[in-house]
């Protein structure tokens, strides 16, 4: 399977909008923070306006939105899509449910690793436990009442504790995910509502686009 191994933050100008896929270093030295500053200049110094997108380019921005802040392949994301659609929900807020579940963004979200980036290696290395099980695939799709821990020996290392910390800080735990300080546990105690969501995506437009 293919797998993107570029900037980080070209995904983020490609779209013209902060994914956040470094984390916290996305608040500092922003490459999208220096392109919009650059289009403001540029319209305010007579540089014209920006080129009008067609019906077509916003329904694929939308998911290219979707698509990159999850950080999965276009067939891996066309998976989610699919699963979604069978789902008796509405298809968009599926699509986003299923991909704010997912393990690794799990692991993001408790405040194991600051990026998702961060969270898939701890997943892929063996280091993230389901249920009591050693789970080394990132796209796993947790169910409520699955319990997410982390290995003792690592949840001891600078780059998990500095996750958590931030976490503490940041206050960027959601509610239908549980968190045992004491235990370093987490669990998810329900499925995420579409608010919850960490994806800022128009999830009816990515709908449309594959209907098209």
């Amino acid at each position: 399977m293919s797998r993107y191994t570029g900037p980080s933050c070209k995904k983020c100008t490609k779209v013209s909008q902060k994914l956040f896929l470094k984390g916290t270093k996305c608040h500092t030295n922003c490459q999208v923070d220096k392109a919009q500053r650059a289009e403001k200049e540029k319209r305010f110094g007579g540089g014209g306006r920006p080129n009008k997108m067609s019906d077509y380019a916003k329904h694929l921005r939308q998911k290219q939105i979707a698509r990159l802040s999850a950080q999965i392949t276009e067939a891996q994301f066309k998976r989610f899509f699919v699963k979604a659609s069978k789902d008796k929900g509405q298809t968009g807020a599926a699509l986003l449910r299923f991909l704010e579940v997912r393990l690794d963004n799990v692991v993001r979200r408790l405040g194991f690793a600051v990026s998702l980036k961060a969270a898939r290696q701890l997943v892929n290395h063996g280091h993230i436990t389901v249920n009591g099980r050693c789970v080394d695939v990132a796209s796993v799709i947790l169910k409520p009442g699955d319990e997410i821990s982390i290995n003792p020996k690592t949840a001891e290392t600078v780059l998990v504790k500095q996750g958590l910390e931030h976490a503490e800080k940041a206050t960027q735990r959601p509610s239908f995910l549980s968190w045992d300080a004491g235990s370093k546990k987490g669990k998810l105690v329900r499925w995420p509502d579409r608010a919850e969501s960490s994806i800022s995506a128009d999830e009816q437009m990515i709908v449309e686009f594959y209907s098209k």
